[in-house]
């Protein structure tokens, strides 16, 4: 079983990469239950991390951290 290491948001985490076998060093996942599932460009992770932030903004109107 091939197996990466996947930063979120600077938390190391192990993932399983058996559905993304072109996954490689430096690349960005989508990552479900454990699993990598998806392998995404730089310019589709920016608008995966932004869309994430805007949600988050919505979640926490007084930028307090949850």
């Amino acid at each position: 079983m091939r197996t990466g290491q996947v930063s979120f948001g600077g938390i190391l985490k192990e993932v399983n990469l058996a559905y993304v076998p072109e996954a490689k060093v430096d690349n960005y996942v989508i990552v479900h239950v454990g699993f990598a599932i998806s392998v995404l460009n730089e310019e589709e992770a920016h608008r995966v991390f932004d869309t994430l932030n805007q949600l988050n903004a919505l979640d926490n109107p007084d930028g307090d951290l949850p």
